[in-house]
């Protein structure tokens, strides 16, 4: 695997120049027929808080693409999808831009504020002091946007879990000294997740300052990613799934939530099909448990209901949102787009016109975020 992996990272940029233009975006066109709503959105009686939006500055894509060119990140995950991104002109544009233009298309969608957060991976590629600068200074940027915009935009703050203690340090500055409104985290961190103590410094910390960390996916970490790679399933197709569903369930299954039951961790698209799973879950979990395994309190489909809100990000599906809002309960549900790698201003209908009652809206659109992120 390692001379596969090797072999992958030569040739990276060489192969993906080739596909220069990037992801495929969004259009009317693509969207699945069955799934198609009306472009222009409606008037409604709540506003629509879109939660998982994602956000970058410009240096912080000269540093990937440094990363990629340089060799220094062996990750094969990280470089399919940043070389494929780092040439999307129209991606980038969107990324960086905190103002004017994001609400422009906001305005065209419907989309009355956007909770942004900085993209997968954010500083969680890099060493501690560069990701500690990194995300301070990402956080500086992000306030003063809001600062400009406090009406249209809140944002999440964020850290390095490369040092555990430093990150407490920078969530509790961001939120307490700039009004950020919470945590985004990218999941693993060079190979590692936060189920491992070492990184239970910034549960605690989150805990005793109320605040919600969004827990967004990665591509998978290099022992686990070449079967994807060789697919063309690392990414949101697949890859970002299994490994969000498999570090939630770490968490759950470590005592994370045990040790810090006013935990809150918001994931998006729609749970990663973890609703979906959850009988099952709980089932393997009680009857074929391995000896190593730890037995922790509660079904881990209790812990999904009390420690977990989910998003719509990428999901405005009816079946599979109504599911999770049947299983996990309306305040546990969020609406967001995953702007921009999915802005479709159709998304927004789509979730208008579904099977809820004007006052289920409201807390889909607005009262759950409301209540989560502090707006």
């Amino acid at each position: 695997m390692a001379t596969s992996r090797r072999s992958f990272l030569r040739c990276a940029l060489v192969g993906y120049a080739a596909a220069a233009t990037g992801i495929k975006q969004a259009t009317a066109q693509n969207i699945p027929s069955y799934a198609k709503g009306s472009r222009k959105p409606a008037r409604v009686d709540y506003q629509r808080i879109a939660t998982e939006e994602a956000w970058a500055p410009p240096e912080m894509f000269k540093m990937y693409q440094d990363l990629i060119e340089n060799g220094a990140l062996t990750d094969p995950g990280f470089v399919s999808m940043w070389a494929r991104f780092l040439r999307n002109t129209q991606l980038r544009n969107q990324l960086q831009d905190i103002g004017e233009k994001r609400i422009r298309d906001m305005d065209a969608a419907g989309i009355d504020k956007m909770v942004l957060s900085l993209t997968s991976p954010g500083v969680q590629v890099f060493d501690a002091p560069t990701a500690r600068s990194l995300a301070a200074s990402t956080n500086d940027q992000l306030a003063e946007a809001i600062k400009r915009h406090p009406n249209r935009f809140a944002g999440l703050a964020a850290v390095a879990p490369q040092d555990p203690k430093a990150a407490a340090q920078e969530m509790e500055r961001g939120i307490r000294k700039l009004g950020l409104n919470g945590v985004i985290i990218n999941s693993h961190t060079n190979g590692e997740y936060l189920d491992d103590p070492k990184y239970w410094e910034i549960f605690e910390a989150a805990e005793a300052l109320d605040a919600a960390i969004y827990l967004h996916p990665q591509t998978p970490p290099p022992n686990m990613a070449m079967p994807y790679l060789a697919r063309g399933f690392e990414r949101a197709i697949l890859g970002f799934t299994h490994e969000l569903s498999l570090h939630v369930l770490g968490l759950i299954t470590s005592g994370v939530f045990d040790r810090f039951p006013r935990l809150k961790i918001v994931i998006g698209h729609g749970g990663e099909a973890l609703p979906y799973m959850l009988y099952r879950i709980d089932y393997m979990y009680e009857n074929a448990r391995y000896p190593f395994m730890k037995k922790v309190r509660k079904l881990p489909s209790e812990y999904m209901k009390e420690n977990f809100f989910v998003t719509t990000s990428g999901l405005p599906w009816a079946p599979a949102i109504m599911l999770a809002i049947s299983v996990l309960g309306i305040d546990r549900v969020m609406y967001a787009m995953d702007y921009p790698y999915q802005y479709v201003p159709e998304e927004v209908t789509m979730t208008d016109n579904f099977p809820l009652s004007d006052g289920e809206k409201k807390k889909l659109f607005q009262l759950n975020a409301e209540r989560v992120f502090k707006l």
